[in-house]
C-alpha cells in the first residue's frame, strides 16, 4: 500500500513514520521518501490499522 504524508518533510519525520508503522507490524517493510512525501508499506496489517497508527503519530496519511 502507498500513502501521501504531507507532514513528512525530513529524515526524522520518515523515521517517526517508520516507527509508527512498525509498532503495528514489526515485520513491515517501509520505504519513506520525504522529498515526495510518499510512504510505501508492505505489511500484513490492514490499511485502517496503518492509517490509525500514522494519524496517532501526528502524520495523517491519504492514499497516494
Amino acid at each position: 500500500m502507498e500513502f501521501h504524508v504531507e507532514g513528512m518533510t525530513c529524515g526524522g519525520c520518515a523515521r517517526s513514520v517508520t516507527k509508527a508503522i512498525e509498532l503495528v507490524d514489526p515485520a513491515a517493510t517501509v520505504s519513506a521518501d520525504p522529498p515526495s512525501r510518499r510512504v510505501q508499506v508492505q505489511t500484513s496489517a490492514s490499511e485502517a490499522q496503518i492509517i490509525a497508527a500514522l494519524t496517532e503519530a501526528g502524520f495523517p496519511p491519504r492514499p497516494a
